[in-house]
């Protein structure tokens, strides 16, 4: 059977704290006849317990931190002294020392010395260092010393908060008057009146039996241990054992099934959520305390703009959530300290974050949050869609998050505005609808974004791309060909958008336009404009088509349009024809062709009188290339092909593919194989480079493997390269950014 842990922890020094755990530990191996192990935690009075016991150790709690090899029985004889069966390890005396000790390795000693001795007292000292937060979270009883003193009392009062407020249950801490004297002011109770709860037992003062021993350097119970004191220690030891309270007390700190799922869910017959049995107790509990902490103190109070403001009302909150807790009766809920922690970091979330979309959100393998309802929250992981086992306490929670993310961009969601395109602090893309609009309540489809930029080197690395289509993509960019980058939603339009940006010069000035900003370039002189909602009376809006038109107003190099999806798609084109060449934008299309009747439609919104011929004119003269992204079957994003458009013939558009990608099969596992192709195709604008004295490798366009030899001996071979853009280096392959001969 596992042993136990016992902390001695006091609020303030001076409360003959070391001594009692000193006593303690003698008391359980006399008068129980059981090993017990000593250890002394107190970094602030090293070398006090080496005094009070007078059993220097081999070695310290500082070498024991450092051994490296496994704690048996053996190998822990090295470190302890022993007397009278109680087995003692030290602080050092070196104060350097005692503050450089390796708090995790400790912890895996803790766990071990468990197996070897049946009880480990811990002189844990009087503040909640790091090191004695490590032996609480170990323990199995916390006894916290206090002396019939106001000062003493006050200070143990604002120990205990601390503790209760770090999630150990209250049945663990208890308290032990030391210094007990009859007939004082401040008796036992009104201690317990100050402290919430009874102490579990009670030290007499005895100074001259506590004098002698120190004078002799030994342990009360071993000069007098039928003194007040002694019999005070004992009886505690007793209490202890008699009434298996250890025993009953290990089960607090075990996880249960309660604290790793909370809500059974069934699914009805319509597909919907149902809790068994209605709702949930933990659902419950957590709707009465949400509902007492709005009325108990105002979470809108805090700067979202100040990171301290946001750590102080936290550490509030999560105060005043405990005390809320600790008036509820949770006997069946909060089975184990980890329901506890669980419970109060989901109050918190909801009260302050985005409520159980926080971890979801914080997974870096997710890269897609979707909320149906308060009950449904769907996302995306490894490009397969999934059902999460959280849920919103209910509907007015959602509504409650989607205000808390549109509210610091100042935009609104109401009845009248029942939807909303926002970005949250990390640029991650948010879209909302509310009721009336979503019938099955408040739906939140969140688009996260990566912490770390992405590179062209990522997606070769992912198999979006080869490193040819890249090196080919930086050319086109870098020559100032005007691109659309097509695709379905959720195919990549805007990683690849951006990873485009990365290739552009660094002298250059861009400015990007866009209903919600997403577009992250690597950059300096960058000009981030952003779309206007109407205001409550229904004007001041301004639309991408508006921001378009001020561009041409701003000296831009280029332009960069998030995405064209209606009459903006007119101002573009006429800006990438007249001047702004290396401008950029996305379209929803499926594939090149469709791109182009896409684009046509696009323009009509405009409400402009243009023929379509002179529309297919317009955009075979203003656009030089269209990237298609695609999402396939098995979640992979790729790059399907890179076209450049060749001029009008007749009434169509000609298109001509540079690469693109050849499904070939699918494997067990439903994973899409195929390879990316060059068709052979030489780009005209290739060129017109090679003509003003650019030297462009003609091996980008083969599909010969990398490292063979070019197929003609003149073909061109790659040159030293001019000064790359910020986006960083080139990519590695045959070829170079063009240079000028």
């Amino acid at each position: 059977m596992a042993g136990h842990i016992i902390s001695i922890i006091g609020g303030k020094g001076g409360l003959g704290k070391s001594q009692v755990a000193a006593n303690l530990a003698f008391a359980y191996a006399i008068e129980g006849k059981v090993k017990t192990l000593l250890l002394d935690f107190d970094q602030k009075a090293s070398g006090d317990q080496d005094f009070i016991t007078g059993m220097k150790g081999k070695k310290n709690i500082k070498e024991l931190s450092d051994f490296k090899g496994a704690i048996d029985p053996n190998s822990i004889q090295q470190f302890v002294n022993m007397n009278q069966n109680v087995y003692y390890i030290g602080m050092p005396s070196d104060q350097t020392a005692s503050d450089n000790i390796e708090v995790e390795a400790l912890g895996r000693t803790l766990k071990a010395v468990t197996n070897i001795y049946p009880v480990t007292i811990i002189d844990a000292g009087n503040e909640l260092t790091p090191l004695a937060i490590k032996a609480l979270e170990f323990s199995t009883l916390i006894f916290v010393i206090v002396t019939p003193d106001i000062l003493a009392l006050n200070q143990t009062k604002r120990l205990y908060s601390d503790l209760v407020t770090m999630m150990f249950p209250k049945d663990m801490i208890q308290f032990v008057i030391n210094q007990a004297v009859p007939g004082h002011p401040v008796t036992n109770e009104v201690i317990a009146k100050t402290l919430g709860k009874p102490a579990f037992s009670s030290i007499p003062r005895d100074d001259q039996n506590c004098t002698l021993a120190l004078n002799q350097k030994k342990p009360v119970m071993l000069v007098a241990r039928n003194s007040a004191f002694a019999k005070g220690v004992i009886d505690t030891v007793r209490r202890l054992s008699e009434k298996n309270i250890l025993r009953a007390l290990e089960k607090l700190n075990k996880p249960s099934d309660a604290g790793q799922k909370k809500t059974e869910v069934a699914v009805g017959a319509d597909g919907t959520p149902v809790t068994k049995g209605g709702k949930s107790p933990w659902t419950e509990l957590k709707s009465r305390i949400h509902r007492a902490l709005v009325e108990e103190m105002d979470l809108k109070k805090s700067d979202d703009n100040d990171p301290k403001a946001v750590i102080i009302l936290k550490e509030q909150t999560k105060k005043v959530v405990v005390e809320l807790l600790g008036k509820e009766d949770t006997k069946g809920v909060l089975n184990s300290r980890e329901d506890m922690n669980q419970i109060v970091k989901e109050i918190i979330d909801e009260a302050l974050g985005l409520g159980p979309l926080e971890d979801l959100l914080r997974d870096k393998t997710i890269s897609e949050v979707m909320v149906v309802g308060p009950h449904k929250i769907y996302y995306e992981q490894g490009g397969k869609i999934k059902l999460s086992e959280v849920t919103f306490t209910n509907d007015r929670q959602v509504l409650n998050v989607i205000e808390r993310i549109v509210a610091p961009i100042g935009r609104r969601i109401d009845e009248k505005t029942p939807y909303v395109d926002a970005r949250l602090r990390d640029g991650s893309r948010v879209h909302a609808i509310i009721p009336p609009s979503s019938i099955d309540g408040c739906t939140i489809t969140i688009r996260k974004f990566p912490d770390k930029r992405l590179t062209y080197k990522d997606l070769v690395k992912y198999g979006s791309m080869t490193e040819s289509m890249a090196d080919f993509l930086r050319i086109a960019v870098e020559a100032h060909r005007n691109i659309i980058v097509s695709g379905g939603t959720g195919s990549g339009k805007t990683t690849l958008i951006n990873v485009l940006g990365g290739f552009i010069q660094s002298n250059e000035r861009i400015i990007t336009c866009e209903d919600s900003a997403e577009l992250n370039f690597p950059q300096e002189h960058i000009v981030r404009l952003e779309t206007r909602p109407p205001s409550l009376e229904g004007d001041g809006a301004i639309d991408i088509r508006c921001l378009v038109k001020q561009t041409l107003r701003m000296r831009p190099d280029r332009i960069v349009v998030g995405e064209c999806r209606g009459g903006e798609t007119l101002d573009m084109l006429q800006a990438m024809g007249t001047g702004h060449d290396g401008s950029m934008t996305t379209v929803h299309s499926n594939n090149p062709r469709e791109c182009i009747g896409r684009l046509e439609t696009l323009v009509q919104y405009a409400g402009t009188s243009i023929s379509a011929r002179a529309i297919k004119e317009m955009i075979a003269s203003a656009v030089h290339m269209i990237i298609q992204q695609s999402r396939l079957d098995d979640g992979s994003r790729r790059v399907m092909y890179i076209t450049e458009l060749g001029g009008l013939q007749g009434d169509t558009v000609i298109l001509q593919d540079i690469f693109l990608f050849v499904q070939k099969e699918i494997d067990k596992s439903g994973k899409i194989l195929g390879e990316f192709q060059a068709t052979g195709f030489i780009p005209k604008f290739i060129e017109v480079l090679e003509r003003k004295g650019y030297n462009v490798p003609r091996g980008i366009f083969s599909n010969r493997p990398p490292g063979a030899p070019a197929p003609s001996a003149s073909a061109p071979a790659a040159v030293a390269t001019k000064a790359p853009a910020t986006g960083g280096s080139a990519p590695t392959g045959a070829a170079k950014p063009p240079v000028k001969k």
